[in-house]
């Protein structure tokens, strides 16, 4: 009984409550610290996105484990002195073991840093690999997270996008319409125009264009001359109605008698401008300023005045 009241004693020391509260002060510094360069790096990744580095969470996440390793490594040296320089070095000796029991995740650590610094993809990236297809989210130090066109989330492992054939696929806001013009050669201009109006109107009725509608033909067939009509949308979400409207909208110029509609819709779009720029070089008209209204002052004035008078005809009067 004595030897564990003794125990409970050695305890329960003043070094022992020193020293606990020593390493929560370190921890709770570090975590403060880890939260701070969390946020100063997505900010800095977030301006600096298009620039250098790509906004992924990989260079986040290994500045985090950084701060806590060095950390721990202060607190174990602080508060318990236990020697750092010795521990890594039995790490450094046991290295071959550890690197043989982490190799995909090591494998997995190294391929999300070549993809990011070297920039072969970044989030926003409209990729393919293999058999998946999908927008770029996130690159983390394990994995790559994509949205595919079902909404669901893929995750794929980093060692297999840097081994693995990676297709560049168009961005997910951006529109080719395929068509077939069929007119006679000399009016393929006036109609190319007009179709570009039209679309373009149409477009822009559904939302933001961030790119406008250019129709460019690439081939003679028997039906007529085929092209693509190319634009691009702010929002993604508004790509399948734009393309709806797009459609209904040049459908009446790509037939035989697309020459005369052409030129109403030229003749259309020409007055349209020439209001547009009339209303801008009219003057605005000037406003009649309202009449001031009689203070207090002038009114008791004018008022005394009357009075006045009235009192000196009346006196006249009798006079007379």
């Amino acid at each position: 009984m004595e030897q564990l009241q003794k125990y409970i004693d050695a305890l329960v020391r003043h070094d022992w409550i020193t020293t606990a509260l020593s390493a929560v002060v370190i921890l709770a510094i570090t975590a403060v610290i880890a939260r701070l360069t969390r946020r100063f790096l997505r900010r800095v990744l977030e301006i600096n996105e298009e620039k250098d580095l790509p906004s992924s969470s990989i260079f986040i996440n290994i500045a985090r484990g950084a701060i806590w390793v060095t950390g721990v490594c202060i607190m174990l040296s602080t508060c318990f002195r236990v020697d750092v320089s010795a521990a890594i070095t039995a790490l450094g000796i046991g290295g071959i073991a550890i690197s043989l029991g982490f190799q995909d995740t090591l494998s997995n650590l190294i391929g999300g840093l070549q993809v990011s610094l070297l920039r072969i993809i970044k989030p926003g990236d409209n990729i393919e690999v293999g058999s998946s297809t999908g927008v770029v989210k996130d690159i983390t130090w394990r994995h790559t997270t994509i949205k595919n066109s079902a909404g669901e989330e893929v995750l794929i492992p980093n060692s297999i996008i840097s081994k693995t054939a990676l297709t560049h696929l168009p961005p997910t806001n951006q529109v080719g319409l395929s068509i077939v013009v069929t007119t006679e050669g000399q009016h393929l201009d006036e109609v190319a125009k007009a179709i570009e109006h039209e679309a373009s109107e149409a477009a822009a009725a559904v939302g933001k264009v961030v790119k406008e509608p250019k129709l460019t033909f690439s081939e003679i067939t028997a039906q007529g001359y085929a092209g693509t009509i190319a634009f691009s949308m702010a929002d993604s979400r508004t790509i399948g109605r734009a393309t709806d409207a797009v459609l209904r909208a040049v459908a009446p110029l790509t037939r035989p008698a697309a020459p005369q509609r052409a030129e109403q819709v030229l003749e259309e779009a020409q007055q349209e401008a020439a209001e547009e720029e009339q209303n801008k070089t009219a003057k605005p008209k000037e406003k009649p300023r309202p009449k001031q209204k009689a203070s207090g002052k002038k009114k008791t004035k004018s008022n005394l005045r009357n009075r006045v008078a009235h009192a000196f005809r009346a006196v006249k009067g009798e006079d007379l």
